[in-house]
């Protein structure tokens, strides 16, 4: 229940009595008064309660929250999610994953951890009206993310190398829109290099090239 309309003597009354049934705090609501309290003809005929109705105010990250620990939980994992990060407006909200055996949960190049931080996306920002107040998010299992950005970087250089040597360009294989960027932006100030992404989700794919005079499309 995220919504109650109350009536009371007052408004106050009204509201206090809704916060109660929310079991929610003040700040943490919307509330709208539906009718304001009238005392009636001489204070004794025709008198009207106050009606509000108090909404509480969804948190996208506590909903992702939730959200991760209820499918990992069903999934059979002991995972324990903490936030790591609190993120920004163009900045990822980092949520950590922690426990034991979470490898399955990862999957080949992350592309379990990645569905699931898709997944998270959606739920989180459901309630979210305006595109500017979307929050965006990481599920790092165990430090895996960090580990990934290191082994996307190494292989951004290794095939940057390659291809310089051969001058024929290079696909990497499918990844997800996270780790393209990496690869762009790990090769973004190598004058002679050039990245671009191709194919339809999920099966997008970076290709790096020699630089023929032509800017590098990047993934947004």
């Amino acid at each position: 229940m995220n919504k109650v309309v109350v009536q009371a003597k007052t408004i106050e009354l009204a509201v206090a009595s809704a916060l109660e049934q929310l079991n929610t705090t003040r700040d943490k609501v919307t509330i709208d008064v539906l009718e304001q309290p009238s005392k009636g003809f001489f204070g004794l005929f025709g008198t009207r309660d106050a009606k509000v109705e108090v909404k509480c105010l969804v948190d996208p990250v506590e909903e992702a929250i939730i959200f991760v620990e209820q499918v990992v939980k069903q999934l059979g994992f002991d995972v324990k999610v903490t936030i790591k990060d609190q993120g920004g407006r163009k900045k990822p909200v980092v949520l950590g994953l922690e426990g034991s055996d979470l490898a399955p949960l990862i999957g080949k190049q992350g592309s379990r951890i990645a569905s699931l931080q898709f997944l998270s996306e959606l739920v989180a920002n459901r309630h979210v009206e305006k595109f500017r107040d979307k929050r965006r998010f990481i599920l790092d299992v165990d430090g895996y993310r960090e580990r990934r950005v290191k082994s996307l970087e190494l292989l951004a250089h290794r095939v940057a190398d390659r291809v310089l040597q051969t001058h024929q360009s290079a696909s990497l294989e499918p990844m997800p829109a996270m780790d393209r960027k990496i690869i762009h932006q790990t090769l973004q100030g190598m004058k002679r290099i050039t990245t671009r992404s191709e194919g339809v989700e999920p099966f997008r794919y970076v290709v790096v090239n020699v630089k023929l005079g032509l800017q590098s499309k990047r993934d947004s």
